[in-house]
């Protein structure tokens, strides 16, 4: 499409100044601040592609078609979100690095898709699972923050999928109830430890208009193996973020961008008989030592929402 002449810029340039002046004094600061740059990056987006009008009216479609698919247990906006990496952006902008070394904070990454309020409590070595698929994995660590300070009682909340990369949400039936979740507490030393099964790779969901917006890219729908970890502490900042497995495939490609080298660990197998917290195990199982660093809270934190599952 050929570049605007300089009156026709001027029309469309007249559409964005009053759109943005229609956000006036009258309006919140912060939010007369949050519509402008909108409008104005929008307006821009338009006029730097030269947006047709099909291309508005597909891009309607898609949009509508992540209303239509969107439940209480799918939010296909979020996994938008969430493959177009604005999710991960906004964890970068709210969470800034701590530093490096001794001292720095556990990195934060991505919400996820599977959360779920009311998850069961699960005591000190116990097991998370519920039932869930997969060989044994055994979890352990500390919470401190900043300054090397051990931090007790702080409520550490853990949620991933079976062996077979399915959420407990993802299932029908019996099998649906609360598995592959639960919260802890940190003991007097804030040290923490439970039983999980050995997380594995799976795709996120690809049959609605995300998985066709990933399809045309050429993009793979996968995220690499993890577990996901919510630590709250009071005076702390929550931290949400994952422990991935090292040496999974998908690492270097994961759909929504939330792999930090700093939280792949090696999930090392051992060999039948006997574990830790008195446990038996017949077959192989496996072990990792994830310690968490919370960072202080700040005058600008703000909660994460727990709204429902997102993606």
């Amino acid at each position: 499409m050929s570049e605007p002449t300089d009156e026709q810029a001027a029309r469309e340039r007249a559409v964005t100044d009053a759109v943005v002046a229609s956000f006036g004094p009258s309006a919140d600061d912060r939010y007369r601040e949050v519509m402008t740059s909108l409008v104005e990056h929008l307006h821009g987006f338009v006029r730097d592609v030269r947006l047709t009008e099909a291309e508005w009216a597909q891009a309607i479609a898609f949009l509508r078609g992540c209303g239509d698919i969107t439940t209480d247990t799918r939010q296909e906006f979020i996994l938008l979100s969430d493959v177009l990496g604005l999710s991960m952006l906004t964890i970068g902008v709210n969470n800034p690095a701590t530093g490096s070394g001794p001292g720095a904070a556990t990195e934060a990454t991505v919400f996820g898709p599977f959360f779920v309020e009311g998850s069961p409590q699960t005591p000190l070595g116990g097991d998370v699972s519920q039932g869930a698929k997969g060989a044994p994995c055994w979890v352990e660590g500390t919470v401190t923050d900043t300054a090397g300070r051990p931090v007790a009682g702080a409520r550490i909340e853990v949620w991933e999928a079976d062996e077979d990369g399915f959420y407990d949400v993802q299932l029908e039936g019996a099998d649906k109830a609360m598995t592959g979740r639960g919260h802890l507490f940190s003991d007097a030393d804030g040290s923490y430890r439970f039983w999980s099964v050995l997380p594995a790779s799976y795709p996120i969901p690809d049959d609605g208009p995300v998985g066709d917006l990933l399809a045309a890219a050429g993009r793979s729908s996968y995220r690499p193996a993890h577990i996901h970890f919510m630590v709250t502490a009071e005076g702390l900042r929550t931290l949400v973020t994952h422990v991935f497995v090292a040496g999974d495939d998908h690492l270097g490609s994961d759909a929504v961008f939330g792999v930090k080298d700093s939280l792949v660990l090696d999930f090392p197998e051992q060999p039948p008989g006997p574990a830790p917290e008195g446990r038996t195990v017949d077959g192989p199982w496996y072990r990792t030592r994830f310690d968490v660093v919370l960072a202080p809270e700040t005058s600008d934190t703000t909660t994460t929402s727990t709204g429902g599952p997102t993606a």
